[in-house]
């Protein structure tokens, strides 16, 4: 199938459309544009600045991609969006790129379902199959790790790292790192269990779940301290692989400021 571009939509002859894409009307695309093959880009889009979009991916009336970083310090140079393959873009989603303080790039794996009125601001990291619903909203800096889900009306502190396979409830105020393997909610969210849900259906067998809920017990319940959990924990031959990655991700925390590991870097940009 030939591309296909609306009469409406205006796109820049130096922007890089593949074959097989779909443009709907009024759709804006920029000249440093990059668009893959089989990507079908609704009506009334904007992709500006220096982006680049992945293959299969959709995306829905009224998204933003590419618009410069809310970041005042942000002095105009040619950071990117990275987009990657198979994405669900909803309407209304914003995506900054990046400022001038990491590497210049935001970034979006692969696989995920962004719903209407995402946004994810500048220098965000956010992996693939993740699944973040309506309103919810990243900082600068933040990180997302694969197979997380964020509920709807969730804000996200700057320079956060949210762990592989956690799930955050809907309007909860995220002010530290969310660990992996866990369920959190609130204002602040905090850990109240592990997410059992998506460890069933992504094949965690029962042994390592068993672990997670007792390293979960001993660290948010009992709160005996890292070293002391883990001595528990080895004792009891629970120091499985998820559990020793659940471990290492909070003393990485513990590393940083204000319970975000990554915190630290904010002082040295």
């Amino acid at each position: 199938m030939a591309t296909s571009i609306a009469n409406t939509a205006w796109i820049d002859p130096r922007a890089e459309i593949d074959d097989e894409v779909e443009v709907g009307p009024f759709t804006m695309i920029g000249p440093h544009v990059k668009v893959g093959a089989g990507t079908k880009i609704m009506n009334s889009v904007t992709l500006m600045g220096h982006v680049t979009i992945g293959r299969d991916n959709t995306i829905y009336p009224h998204a933003v991609i590419g618009g410069e970083p809310q970041d005042i310090s942000y002095a105009g140079t040619d950071t990117k969006v990275i987009v990657g393959d198979g994405n669900i873009i909803r309407e209304n989603v914003t995506i900054n790129r990046a400022s001038e303080k990491e590497d210049g790039i935001t970034s979006l794996g692969s696989n995920n379902f962004l719903m209407a009125g995402t946004h994810i601001a500048h220098d965000c990291k956010v992996g693939s199959n993740i699944i973040i619903a309506n309103g919810s909203m990243l900082g600068g800096h933040v990180h997302v790790a694969d197979y997380a889900s964020i509920s709807g009306g969730v804000a996200v502190h700057h320079y956060t790292t949210i762990g592989s396979y956690s799930f955050i409830g809907g309007l909860s105020r995220v002010l530290h790192d969310v660990p992996p393997y866990m369920l959190c909610e609130g204002s602040p969210a905090r850990p109240r269990c592990i997410n059992i849900v998506a460890l069933k259906r992504n094949n965690f067998d029962a042994e390592s779940i068993d672990a997670l809920a007792e390293a979960h017990r001993l660290l948010y319940r009992s709160k005996v301290g890292l070293d002391a959990a883990r001595e528990v924990l080895r004792g009891n031959d629970r120091l499985l692989p998820h559990v020793n990655n659940l471990l290492a991700f909070i003393e990485g925390q513990q590393e940083g400021r204000h319970g975000r590991g990554r915190e630290v870097r904010r002082a040295a940009a």
